[in-house]
């Protein structure tokens, strides 16, 4: 499995292929479609993440030292940004969670491209990945 670091260089890389932010969008909207599913199981109010204007539930799965996310928005494009989220975290251990910078995003535009309420959901979805990250540090 590739690191942190290699994977944001991938995003980079792929976001870098778009001239212009409709086609971006809907490379982020693709993601979406592809993204694995939380169990409804899951989809309960503390997964929700607080400060996304659509819903957002995010899970979290610590296997064999590393955490896996599931998740799920009522937004299509929300539902891009939170599996690109993922694409970059997951299967990482605890630590590196929480202490990656999380450079792409600033380097693909992406903060700057989104709506403001979308750009907070954003820094909402970091915050809580990070937060798990912490969380689970914590407890091995």
């Amino acid at each position: 499995m590739s690191s942190i670091k290699e994977r944001q260089e991938e995003v980079v890389e792929e976001f870098s292929m778009f001239e212009d932010w409709m086609d971006k969008y809907e490379y982020l909207i693709s993601l979406g479609k592809e993204l694995p599913l939380i169990e409804e199981s899951k989809k309960v109010e503390e997964n929700i993440i607080k400060g996304c204007q659509s819903r957002v539930w995010l899970d979290a799965q610590l296997q064999d030292g590393k955490i896996y996310f599931t998740a799920d928005s009522d937004a299509i494009i929300t539902k891009g940004i939170i599996a690109l989220m993922i694409r970059v975290l997951s299967e990482s251990s605890p630590k590196d969670i929480a202490e990656t910078d999380l450079h792409f995003v600033d380097e693909i535009g992406l903060k700057e491209h989104l709506s403001p309420t979308r750009s907070n959901g954003l820094v909402s979805m970091i915050k809580k990945m990070k937060t798990y990250g912490i969380a689970f540090q914590a407890k091995a």
